[in-house]
């Protein structure tokens, strides 16, 4: 028996989930009850493995558990970037071995299709918006950065545009920047509107049980699921819960539950707008991976998302959302001067798993249980193709894609606990100091 000693439980914040629209929130599983196939995590990930094993055995029953509201967890919290390109921060260049880099941009890509593909065939309303991103940098380090990347994608063949610094407030509207690489292939969402409508339209072999925490679970011939209101048992069990796979007795030791924090203001008005200026929507990344994101939304509102915590449990403390908002002020009057006070509506924390050697897990976790586990960051692409592979691979199907997640050596091991909590904190507070200007 594996007791459950850690479950999700996120901020009540989130500025993507209450501006979404509001949906039907599916009841909670109760009573005992069997089930060919469990999926695990209603995030982006079990989303797609529920929707395929659904299409791959339309005869069977797909059971679907979130312990919380779909879209109101990690997936509705990230800042939107539905990213292609690979980037791989431990090469010199960016890009890296450019046969790992090619099925790299070619599994970002598929993740990338299919939740286009889903968006217009269901016409679910999440501002998705295939604009591109801005890559931008205000340090001489990370315009250093730029111009390797630039390299890099000049190796894989993707094209890309450098923007100077008196061009881009004619694209961003701010003089902050002295540089950005534009890429064209990013879409941007609002993910939590995202999440809730790939929910809403699952097929109809595919039941979804919303707010069922498990609690224990028994592994065996059969994996037994227990929760506070009855169990339920599977054949075969599918686990998409990224770092609380660890809570399940998998990969204990190999990720890591880092959050990071994001601020959204009211909407412009008219005459901010104005005074803004640049394209009406858009999406920067900073050069280093410390700085800050911004976003400028569809419905006019700025996204300030900087700052990162160790939260060992995978839940969120609201200590340090007192400690970051100031920062995240800090951060827009710094690029937006021209809009100094627009107020923030909403701060929140979200949680990304991520392990030190930067890969996910794909596969066999134990007898009849299966997992695609730490997306490092990449969640909304990347767990959106890895729940499909995952799927596919357990429907028998092979191409290529599934033998490169399969053969991905997976998560590394952490040093001992005390000794992570102390490095990751030490590295977090030093990459946040050291980003200078981009934070």
């Amino acid at each position: 028996m594996t007791k459950i000693t850690s479950l999700p439980a996120d901020d009540t914040t989130c500025g993507w989930y209450h501006l979404s629209k509001g949906r039907a929130v599916q009841p909670a599983h109760s009573g005992h009850s069997t089930a060919r196939w469990v999926v695990v995590g209603a995030g982006f990930t079990g989303l797609a493995a529920a929707r395929q094993l659904a299409e791959h055995f339309p005869d069977e029953q797909i059971v679907l558990l979130d312990a919380q509201e779909v879209g109101f967890g990690s997936s509705g919290r990230n800042a939107g970037f539905a990213i292609d390109l690979p980037h791989d921060i431990g090469a010199d260049d960016y890009i890296g071995d450019i046969g790992i880099a090619k099925t790299v941009l070619k599994l970002n890509l598929s993740g990338q299709s299919l939740l286009k593909d889903l968006v217009e065939r269901h016409r679910i309303d999440c501002q998705m918006k295939h604009c591109g991103k801005y890559q931008a940098a205000v340090e001489p380090r990370g315009i250093a950065v730029l111009d390797a990347y630039r390299r890099g994608l000049d190796k894989l063949g993707q094209p890309w545009q450098m923007i100077e610094a008196n061009e881009l407030p004619e694209h961003i509207g701010t003089h902050f920047y002295r540089k950005a690489l534009f890429t064209p292939g990013t879409s941007l969402v609002q993910p939590a509107a995202l999440v809730k409508g790939l929910a809403d339209h699952l097929p109809g072999n595919v039941t979804l049980y919303e707010n069922t925490p498990i609690v224990e679970v028994e592994y065996g011939a059969k994996t037994v699921l227990r929760h506070a209101h009855g169990s339920i048992t599977a054949d075969k069990l599918v686990l998409t819960t990224n770092a609380f796979g660890m809570s399940f007795g998998f990969l204990k030791g190999r990720m890591l539950p880092v959050f990071t924090y994001a601020s959204l203001t009211r909407p412009m008005s008219a005459d901010e707008q104005a005074r803004l200026g640049g394209k009406p929507y858009w999406g920067v990344i900073p050069a280093d991976p410390f700085g800050t994101t911004v976003r400028r939304t569809p419905d006019n509102r700025l996204l300030i998302r900087n700052s990162f915590s160790f939260n060992p449990d995978g839940r969120a403390n609201r200590k340090y959302l007192e400690r970051f908002a100031p920062r995240h002020r800090d951060s827009f009057e710094r690029r937006f001067p021209m809009l100094s006070g627009l107020p923030f509506e909403y701060t929140w924390g979200g949680a990304l798993a991520m392990s030190r050697n930067h890969l996910g897990y794909f596969g066999q976790l134990a007898p009849n249980v299966y997992g695609a586990l730490c997306c490092n960051g990449l969640g909304v692409t990347r767990g959106t193709a890895t729940g499909k592979l995952l799927a596919d691979w357990l429907a028998g199907e092979k191409n290529d894609l599934i033998d490169f997640v399969l053969n991905s050596p997976g998560p590394c091991a952490n040093p001992p606990a005390a000794l992570t909590s102390l490095g990751l904190n030490f590295n977090l507070k030093w990459g946040q100091l050291r980003a200078g200007q981009e934070s």
